[in-house]
């Protein structure tokens, strides 16, 4: 039997007037629903509800805590950035293969959820993800600072987390959290060290942006990699899962 989760459709197919398929894609949101709503590590059910109407948003309320979340995107072409740097670099790109490249970011291995809720007025993680300057929405360097955070070490988003820690508890662990939201193939299996789609030697010592066309190429082919991995590793749970449902 098929899973429910069509892993080649892109999620700005349903999404009209060039709006944001994070929030007005009805297809991510179900497909959210789909794949997120399942046990926590530690056994506990953490069942999501939908907003049934644009712009959409999860939500959970149990004993667990009240959660309210939304969908992000965690891969970027930078494609359609205004920085001048970023527009030099793509325009020496063929564009047939930075439409494959959006194409393939535009799947649901392309996108995660995050707490949208706004604490003390202060950005969310999914916001300040894109404007820090050590991260600029790179969700390789996003995902260090996750790991970074579940073993006590500083790095430039801690304190935002830390507001979200309630979130984050509910995965136990650096392993937990991986493993519900799918992200394995990201992270070395042997030394649990993240596989960066850039080189990376630490926060404010290397850019986060692609500094040339080679550069972005090795971006580009990494990014492509992990996008499939993750889009064959959801089909292959997706399958188990929903046909342990049905039967």
């Amino acid at each position: 039997m098929l899973s429910m989760i069509d892993t080649a459709f892109k999620m700005y197919s349903d999404t009209s007037d060039k709006k944001d398929p994070d929030t007005y894609s009805r297809t991510l949101c179900d497909y959210h629903l789909l794949l997120w709503s399942k046990p926590l590590p530690n056994g506990v059910m953490f069942k999501l509800t939908m907003k049934q109407k644009a712009p959409y948003y999860l939500y959970h309320s149990s004993d667990l805590g009240d959660f309210r979340l939304a969908s992000d995107n965690i891969i970027h072409t930078y494609s359609r950035w205004k920085r001048k740097s970023m527009v030099e670099i793509i325009n020496q790109i063929p564009k047939n293969d930075i439409d494959i490249f959006f194409d393939l970011a535009s799947t649901i291995g392309g996108y995660v959820i995050f707490p949208a809720n706004r604490i003390d007025r202060k950005p969310t993680i999914n916001g300040i993800r894109g404007i820090d300057s050590q991260i600029y929405d790179r969700f390789d360097l996003t995902l260090e600072c996750i790991r970074r955070w579940y073993n006590g070490k500083e790095s430039p988003l801690s304190t935002h987390l830390d507001r979200y820690s309630s979130f984050f508890l509910l995965f136990k662990d650096f392993r937990g959290y991986l493993e519900y939201f799918l992200l394995d193939d990201l992270v070395d299996t042997d030394s649990g060290n993240v596989r960066f789609w850039l080189p990376f030697s630490d926060f404010g010592k290397t850019s986060p942006l692609p500094a040339n066309v080679d550069e972005y190429k090795i971006y580009m082919k990494n990014v492509l990699k992990f996008t499939k991995s993750r889009n064959l590793r959801i089909t292959e749970w997706a399958k188990l899962n929903f046909d342990q449902r049905i039967n």
